[in-house]
């Protein structure tokens, strides 16, 4: 497979794109991911993904003909986008709110060359056991999740133990739905080899 460029710094999306054995290099071009407030959260999650590979293909300035990836993920409980926490108060409060319920990770996927644009949406809906008060304080005490929306990661500890079911790609949930991914990659090298013939 080609190689490619991630237009992301987030260490999940790196191990997931390293899993999965695809080439790839790191540009993080930070854009300010905001949205119409009419989009629904998969198209949130779509065009926050669309403007990060974007930003990352202007800053090359046509030089560069690598395929660029970027992606966008958000968790949703009843229509409420549960964001990145500020703080310890703003995470524990997120878990309460997921404690006993089920929610959504929603990622919305880029993959942006200078002979195409893919995007796409992956849902998955994950629904935690109830969590008492010290277990939740335990997990932001010592994980720390203030770089994850939802205020957690389904890799950790929380997910180890906290975790009742999920329903969807476990991946999507980490950051990316890899095989999604590999497999639209796959398609778009296949038609370029076609055109290309």
């Amino acid at each position: 497979m080609e190689k490619i460029i991630l237009a992301s710094g987030s260490p999940r999306r790196k191990q997931l794109l390293e899993l999965a054995e695809i080439p790839f290099e790191i540009i993080v071009s930070y854009v300010e991911e905001s949205f119409p407030q009419e989009f629904s959260p998969s198209q949130t999650a779509m065009h926050v993904a669309e403007n990060k590979a974007v930003a990352v293909q202007r800053s090359l300035n046509n030089s560069n003909k690598q395929t660029i990836l970027a992606a966008d993920t958000l968790v949703v409980l009843e229509d409420e986008i549960l964001g990145k926490p500020a703080d310890r108060k703003e995470a524990i409060n997120i878990l309460k709110k997921l404690s006993g319920k089920t929610h959504k990770v929603i990622t919305g996927v880029c993959i942006l060359s200078s002979s195409n644009r893919i995007i796409f949406s992956e849902e998955t809906e994950v629904e935690f056991k109830p969590l008492s008060k010290k277990q939740i304080e335990y997990y932001v005490d010592n994980y720390q999740p203030y770089d994850k929306a939802g205020a957690y990661a389904i890799q950790e500890w929380i997910g180890a133990i906290g975790i009742n079911c999920i329903k969807g790609d476990f991946y999507n949930v980490m950051g990316l739905p890899v095989s999604r991914v590999v497999e639209e990659l796959q398609i778009k090298n296949k038609e370029l080899r076609i055109m290309n013939a």
